[in-house]
């Protein structure tokens, strides 16, 4: 991919060609480490979140099969990671013309449905609070399988340019895997794909957010639970991390995207391809935090968690470290994070009462 490579276009026209190996020989040092531990705590994370929604929750509601969808999101855009990594680190699409579209096609796909499904949970937790006796009769599981199946196919087809365009290319002597659109439209379909990025992965969800959250905090305040500061903290832990975590990413690819519009100069396009590196980092990290987020919070999620665990010696050290030494700088809010008892965030709705739960809700 051109980002990964550190290979944002330059007008060369009446200009000396822009060097820009430093920078590539940055990435190659610093990239596959960082993306090694983007890979591994995703992984981690998101297997779990899989294996204990399929195993002890048995997606009876329509809030875990949304969180299923999304781990599986994750999943699929972390098995495209090692092959980028190798890319990356040896500047050398090695893996063949087929493998350069369908590596591609899937990342697009894993990042796009990702989003859609963070959408999916912020609209669920809207009705579940906002309109919980409309969402008794629209929270099924039938609808949740239904809409998951229909987000799948807008992934697809949010991806589809990736599929269609990225092949294996020979440089300078070196192979390459980047997109290859044509020479008569090239500019227009870089700008395409910046505007895409920057509408589907940033302004469509965080439009959502702002007025889902905003409706959800109104409610919360009017409701007597004495836990709803705690709601209202992990909503803009959610909106704060989401936003910062994909915004400066997106606003480089759409710089990228214009840059010679803009009359950029070698210096600033070098500058620009080194922020590309940082805020890639930046933005694949979320799908660590992800499980953190959306999974982690829920009492009963953390309780079959640690049952999960603590039913082997190996893998209650896994939880151990996670807890400590991962999760808990990932999500400060977290109540599990930081003990295993205490005052806990809750989930279910009580008619009754007014009072909400966060675990399943939030």
């Amino acid at each position: 991919m051109g980002e990964l490579a550190g290979t944002t276009p330059y007008d060369y026209e009446g200009a000396l060609p822009c060097e820009k190996s430093n920078v590539k020989e940055l990435g190659a040092q610093f990239l596959p480490p960082l993306y090694s531990l983007v890979f591994m705590i995703g992984l981690l994370g998101n297997v779990v979140v899989v294996v204990i929604l399929t195993k002890y929750k048995r997606l009876r509601i329509m809030t875990n099969i949304y969180l299923l969808n999304l781990a599986i999101s994750d999943v699929l855009f972390l098995f495209t990671l090692p092959f980028w990594i190798h890319y990356v680190r040896w500047n050398e699409w090695a893996f063949g013309h087929s493998m350069c579209k369908l590596l591609s096609g899937l990342y697009y796909m894993g990042l796009y449905s990702e989003i859609f499904f963070i959408i999916l949970l912020t609209i669920d937790r809207y009705l579940a609070i906002v309109h919980a006796v409309f969402a008794l009769r629209a929270r099924t599981v039938t609808f949740g399988i239904v809409t998951s199946i229909f987000t799948w196919g807008l992934a697809v087809l949010a991806a589809l340019p990736e599929f269609f365009f990225h092949e294996s290319q020979e440089e300078a002597g070196q192979t390459i895997c980047s997109p290859l659109y044509p020479e008569d439209n090239e500019n227009a379909w870089k700008r395409f794909h910046a505007l895409r990025m920057n509408i589907l992965g940033l302004a469509l969800p965080l439009l959502v957010m702002a007025i889902c959250y905003s409706g959800i905090i109104k409610t919360l305040l009017r409701c007597p639970s004495k836990k709803k500061y705690k709601a209202i903290r992990l909503i803009f832990v959610i909106m704060v991390v989401f936003f910062i975590f994909w915004t400066p990413y997106n606003l480089v690819v759409l710089l990228s995207a214009f840059q010679m519009h803009l009359e950029a100069d070698c210096e600033q396009s070098r500058q620009l391809d080194l922020a590309m590196l940082v805020t890639e980092v930046i933005a694949y990290t979320h799908c660590c935090v992800n499980p953190v987020i959306y999974a982690f919070v829920g009492e009963r999620f953390r309780k079959h968690l640690r049952h999960f665990f603590y039913r082997h010696k190996f893998r209650r050290y896994l939880y151990t470290f996670f807890r400590k030494h991962i999760a808990k700088h990932l999500c400060k809010q977290c109540p599990v994070f930081y003990g295993e008892t205490g005052d806990r965030v809750s989930s279910t709705y009580t008619h009754s009462t007014g009072e909400q739960e966060v675990s399943a809700a939030l």
